[in-house]
């Protein structure tokens, strides 16, 4: 008989009446239990806060770098912010850092889009900060590298890389190279073109940032030789900022021309820019007869060709026989080329247009002509538009898809071979490096900025231009339908400018060039190096963290 002590509660109560004994309890205490999900959110929100709260105003001051701000210094310092605030984190924490770093800073950015709604700002921003996101991740993980602040840089350059290119072709906006127009970095674009200028104001800024953490680490116990690693990376930092000064920008003409930029204005800003039909073609063709009509008096000097803008004519020239003879008339008056902006029907697949840039001859009428080969998405045409229409009705505004083109454009306008370049094509490396590889002694970007008006879009862009105009040595003349106008030095300097809703005429002397830079030689190769050293820093960083753990098992055992 066994004794009391040994005798299960189970045992005295009798078996349970559906005959399973349940297992026997012990004196062992229960387990806690695990807090919930949203007491764990509560306390991660609580514990990140700090970090998340200087995420978001670092991204606030990167997105005040860029044009309308053009505070440029504060890209390299919000580099260094986001490089701080990753380091020694794991890579979900670095994830999540970096969207709290890129979520308000393209809300800055691209803020002009509320004129389309705030959903699209949102929408986009969420997207492109998903890209930062990734960023963070990295910036963590490489952190414990040795030369974290290089390996820093080049991710940097990978997560434009990868953001200019997916999805629907990539949207470039807000490559750090943009915020550094008018900074000393600008002429390392003649050497690497725009990722060599996001490498070097990233590389200042991680600098920066291991300056800033071997300081933190002295508190209290510092000494002169405990502080010279954070005086080397200052200094490095320093000189990096400074390099560019030593870099030649070359600006010799071989040749010049005279041109004259006409910008008709448009009946108002907004979606509704267009206004009647031929009313924004009339404004071109008025502006354009009335420098004729200076000429004619002496009050100008006759140009040997004449711009007009992206959508310069609002009907297409070839099916609207009103529209045709309105741009022959003007240009007959003016007796020179003008390159015209105008929207052409596809001929065989209806529903389709052509944004174009046509070639139109005083005596020959129209000839040769260049189609943009990059429409945006959801703006110039509509990805899975039988579906998304049902459920965003917005899309219904654009009633047609914009067909791209496949060729450069190199185009004779007169004595010059001009690469012209249509809007947002200006923010890709490849489109207008492709122009001057054809043979472009200088570019045209025909712009239609009117929708986004005075909402530092046009800024933004125009600061495309200037940044092209060093990486290629090539003037740049931006024509835009209600401004801004202007036309970009080889070095980068805007020498006229037509401020927005203004009608008004430009006349320039603008240098042709032959001479190619070592950006245009080497192409893209930078940016891949670049990126695939920092895509392999994150490979080894993994492989580093998997192999310590690996060893920390093993001591255990």
């Amino acid at each position: 008989m066994p004794s009391g002590s040994d005798t299960t509660q189970e045992a005295v109560r009798g078996p349970s009446p559906g005959g399973a004994v349940p297992p026997a309890t012990t004196g062992a205490p229960a387990a806690p239990e695990r807090p919930g999900r949203a007491r764990r959110l509560l306390s991660l929100t609580r514990r990140e806060a700090l970090r998340t709260g200087l995420a978001v105003v670092s991204g606030v001051a990167l997105g005040l770098a860029f044009p309308p701000y053009d505070l440029w210094p504060l890209s390299p310092l919000a580099v260094a912010a986001l490089a701080l605030l990753t380091r020694g984190r794991t890579a979900r924490q670095g994830a999540w850092s970096g969207l709290a770093f890129g979520l308000p800073f393209f809300l800055i950015l691209l803020k002009w889009l509320h004129v389309v709604g705030w959903d699209a700002v949102v929408g986009l921003s969420i997207a492109e900060a998903l890209f930062v996101a990734l960023l963070g991740a990295g910036l963590a993980l490489t952190s414990r590298l040795p030369a974290w602040p290089l390996w820093g840089a080049c991710l940097w350059v990978a997560e434009e890389w990868a953001r200019d290119r997916l999805p629907f072709g990539g949207f470039p906006w807000g490559r750090l190279a943009f915020a550094n127009t008018g900074s000393p970095f600008t002429p390392l674009a003649a050497l690497g073109g725009a990722p060599l200028v996001t490498f070097a104001a990233a590389l200042t800024g991680t600098l920066l940032a291991a300056c800033a953490a071997t300081l933190w680490g002295l508190r209290g116990n510092a000494t002169v030789r405990r502080a010279v690693p954070a005086l080397e990376a200052f200094g490095l930092a320093a000189a990096v900022t400074a390099a560019g000064v030593l870099v030649p920008v070359p600006t010799k003409a071989d040749d010049t021309v005279d041109i004259a930029v006409v910008q008709g204005n448009v009946q108002q800003a907004g979606m509704d820019f267009l206004g009647r039909p031929m009313k924004i073609l009339d404004n071109h063709a008025t502006a354009t007869e009335k420098l004729a009509a200076d000429i004619k008096a002496g009050r100008a000097k006759k140009p040997d060709l004449v711009i007009w803008p992206e959508n310069s004519s609002d009907l297409d020239p070839f099916q609207y026989p009103q529209a045709y003879d309105r741009i022959d008339e003007a240009v007959k008056a003016i007796g020179v080329p003008v390159l015209v902006g105008a929207l052409v029907d596809h001929p065989s697949k209806k529903g389709y247009v052509f944004n174009e840039g046509i070639v139109w001859d005083p005596k020959k009428g129209p000839g040769a002509s260049y189609t943009k080969q990059h429409p945006v998405p959801f703006g110039e045409y509509v990805p899975f538009r039988e579906q998304l229409s049902k459920i965003i009705t917005r899309f219904q505004r654009v009633p047609r898809d914009f067909y791209p083109g496949d060729h450069t454009g190199l185009l004779q306008v007169g004595p010059a071979k001009l690469g012209d370049v249509i809007c947002f094509e200006v923010a890709y490396d490849e489109i207008v490096h492709d122009t001057v590889g054809a043979g472009a002694r200088a570019l045209v970007i025909q712009t239609n900025n009117a929708t986004y008006g005075r909402t530092g879009q046009p800024e933004q862009q125009l600061a495309m231009s200037k940044l092209r105009a060093v990486e290629h040595g090539r003037a740049v003349v931006t024509a835009a339908t209600s401004g801004i106008s202007a036309v970009v030095a080889p070095n980068g300097t805007v020498t006229h400018r037509i401020p927005e809703f203004t009608q008004g005429v430009v006349s320039a002397r603008i240098p042709l060039r032959n001479e190619t830079t070592l950006a245009d030689r080497v192409g893209a190769a930078p940016e891949w190096a670049l990126a695939i050293v920092g895509l392999l820093s994150c490979a080894a960083a993994v492989i580093g963290g998997r192999r310590g753990r690996t060893k920390d098992e093993k001591g255990q055992q």
